[in-house]
């Protein structure tokens, strides 16, 4: 690329390519490509001028002009990145500032007084009408304050304080703005589908392949739990799909041949085969997006509160601008009264404080998928966790194999490891590790599998019913005979294990004894939650009493229910709440996500499956259980900035409107001074409630 240096110094350098040199969408094509490289520290890239600004690291001057000049447009591919969409961000907002404090000075520096007057009367007009069309609506809002105090101060011709009312309405409304559209990029990635593979569906065998070579019209299988990751329609199967994500409705609906499904949907039971007719991987971003944004289900309550509150006070700011007139007589005293409101900051700053908190939370590798969870994580005084791959290691171990019957060890676990393959919780992937590390082959040779959500596998394998599963689903739903003598070697020898039961042909063949060690950092994050305040903590499991037993002593954790379906779960959950005690329910299931929905709030970690993520309020992408503990911090800090943003403004404005009423302060003041206020207080709303330099060092 042809490229003209214009600026030159030490670790700092510009380019001028030339206007057609790129085009905008390459812009940031170009910045993913410079910074690529381990020397780059920043790269800035306009299309309008073809400038390059790049800075790099001492010494590295040749390699970053060498980069530019092999530079070409044709080789270049437009990119979607995240962290260039926020830098672009930051720029437009420090540019639009810029302008708008330019604009305001050079006018008042340069521009006659008439000239000036005029266009002051112009800028005005437009909040007076937005304050008439809300009177026209029949609503007393915010809108129609600002429109009084503007065309109060017009009819009085002072036009230096209508402009600076207009300006501090301006630059209030770009910082709202600039916080929503920065915490939008922040949360994009993080809400992604991140489908790597797909099982692509042949008629002799299904092929795993790379998400990347999915083509439009090739036709993938997608099974129990997982998130279906493209636009398409069904081909063969059917499956209770859950549409939440596009629909709202939490119940599954049955699909089969020739019904639609979209991205960001889960499969919660049965298996199906889909032709593929959009790779929209975007979907579950723009709805959740859609939701954070506009969802009046997903604000937080205080948030909603905030807007009714604001709306609420306007109407006594009018009275108290008709009693000052009254009683006064006279009019600058009583519009010093009409420019203090108390509904601009608060309107403003809980909003911000909220969505700023969700960005923190994602800053932090957690997605919370509206302002209303974090209120009612603060609130919330129990936590209910469910156990395996929970609390427990993320990576259960296969400790023994114990063969009943007609089989030997080894058949028992190829037939256990044959079934639980194609199924995503932690204990089938713990036998189907096992059997690969006792390289035993277990190539499928049954017929489709059937799961029985929380409860088990069935299929056909040679003429034979065989099932996997629980003892409850084992002996009590498929009417397995478990003897006296089995059972007591069973316990035996499985300790403190959980253990699955095989049987095939109507006899108990086996059983495998799963080992699931707490998770290493599980003791303290329950020492924290309990520091936090949540007083309640229970762990609810399928394990025996035993198992359970031993994991919550080791945990600190004094209330278990053991031996638990997951209707059992949501039953309990529901129970809870009946009692007055507002839930955190964590889980990583499919047999969790009942209980998920029921809580107050839920939280799914990141190795829970699809269903129990997408049926989450909060997902946590990383592994350490004491993001719990901060996540209760960062929401209790949330609400304690949001309450003492209201004794600000409701002291700070009262001070405010009374020094107008005694004629102590000019009508200017009184906006410069409330509107100046209102940008503070949302100024605070918007920096980081947690101390980052302290957070890392505690780590």
């Amino acid at each position: 690329m042809k490229a003209q240096i214009v600026y030159d110094k030490p670790c700092r350098i510009r380019f001028r390519c030339g206007s057609d040199a790129f085009t905008k969408e390459l812009e940031r094509s170009i910045h993913k490509l410079v910074m690529s490289n381990p020397w780059a520290v920043a790269c800035e890239a306009h299309y309008e001028n073809g400038g390059i600004l790049i800075r790099y690291k001492e010494g590295h001057r040749a390699e970053a002009v060498e980069l530019v000049r092999k530079l070409r447009g044709s080789d270049l591919a437009p990119v979607s990145d995240n962290q260039y969409d926020t830098e672009e961000i930051d720029r437009t907002f420090k540019s639009d500032l810029a302008k708008l404090v330019m604009q305001r000075y050079i006018r008042k520096a340069i521009l006659p007084a008439p000239i000036g007057a005029a266009l002051i009367v112009y800028s005005g007009l437009k909040y007076i009408a937005k304050g008439v069309s809300a009177l026209f609506d029949g609503k007393l809002t915010v809108e129609v304050l600002d429109g009084a105090s503007i065309s109060a101060c017009l009819i009085q011709k002072n036009y230096n304080t209508a402009g600076t009312v207009m300006f501090l309405l301006s630059v209030s409304g770009l910082l709202e703005d600039y916080t929503r559209a920065r915490t939008r990029a922040a949360l994009t990635d993080s809400l992604a589908i991140k489908a790597d593979q797909v099982w692509l569906a042949g008629k002799d065998a299904d092929t795993l392949i790379p998400m990347s070579q999915l083509q439009v019209d090739d036709c993938i299988r997608v099974r129990t739990g997982s998130v279906i990751p493209v636009d398409g329609q069904i081909t063969e199967g059917e499956a209770y799909i859950n549409e939440a994500s596009m629909t709202g409705e939490p119940l599954a609906v049955m699909k089969s041949a020739g019904a639609s499904v979209f991205a960001g949907t889960v499969v919660e039971e049965g298996s199906v085969v889909i032709k593929v007719r959009k790779l929209s991987s975007d979907t579950k971003i723009s709805k959740i997006i859609e939701l954070i944004d506009n969802s009046e289900n997903l604000k937080a309550g205080v948030q909603s509160k905030a807007e009714r509150l604001a709306d609420s006070i306007v109407p006594y700011s009018f009275l108290a601008f008709g009693l000052t007139l009254l009683f006064t007589r006279n009019v600058t005293k009583a519009v010093s009264v009409l420019m203090v409101d108390y509904s601009c900051a608060i309107k403003l700053s809980t909003p911000i404080a909220v969505i700023s908190a969700i960005k923190e939370a994602a800053d932090d590798d957690v997605t919370v998928k509206g302002g209303k969870y974090l209120e009612e994580y603060a609130l919330a005084d129990s936590i209910v966790f469910d156990k395996t791959g929970t609390l427990t290691n993320a990576e259960p171990v296969l400790e023994k194999v114990i063969a009943l019957g007609d089989y030997s060890e080894a058949e028992t676990l190829k037939i256990a490891a044959c079934l639980e393959e194609h199924f995503p919780h932690s204990v089938a992937r713990a036998i189907v590790k096992g059997a690969a590390d006792r390289d035993i082959d277990h190539a499928e040779e049954h017929a489709e599998v059937q799961y029985i959500v929380a409860h088990g596998i069935s299929t056909t394998l040679h003429g034979k019913r065989a099932i996997i599963g629980s003892r409850h689903f084992v002996c009590e739903d498929e009417g397995i005979e478990i003897t006296d003598e089995q059972q007591a070697e069973i316990d035996e020898k499985s300790g403190a294990c959980s253990v699955v039961y095989l049987a095939v042909g109507d006899k108990l063949t086996g059983a495998l004894c799963i080992s699931d060690p707490p998770r290493p950092e599980a003791e303290e994050a329950v020492k924290q939650l309990k520091e936090a305040g949540i007083t309640n903590i229970v762990m609810l499991t399928g394990d025996s009493a035993k198992a359970a037993e031993i994991t919550a002593q080791k945990l600190g954790i004094s209330d278990f229910r053991a031996q638990v379906l997951p209707e059992d779960k949501h039953r309990y959950v529901q129970q809870l709440k009946e009692h007055g005690h507002r839930v955190i329910m964590v889980g990583d299931g499919i047999n969790d996500a009942p209980a998920l929905a029921a809580a107050n709030v839920s939280v799914a970690m990141s190795d829970a499956s699809d269903i129990a993520k997408e049926t989450a309020d909060i997902t946590v992408r990383g592994a350490d259980l004491t993001q719990l503990a901060s996540i209760r911090q960062l929401s209790e800090k949330l609400m304690h900035r949001i309450n003492s943003n209201y004794r600000f403004i409701l002291l700070f404005n009262s001070v405010l409107l009374l020094s107008g009423a005694f004629g102590l302060l000019q009508p200017s003041a009184s906006a410069l001074l409330h509107n100046a206020s209102t940008m503070a207080i949302c100024a605070k709303s918007m920096t980081p409630l947690e101390d980052k330099k302290r957070k890392k060092k505690n780590k």
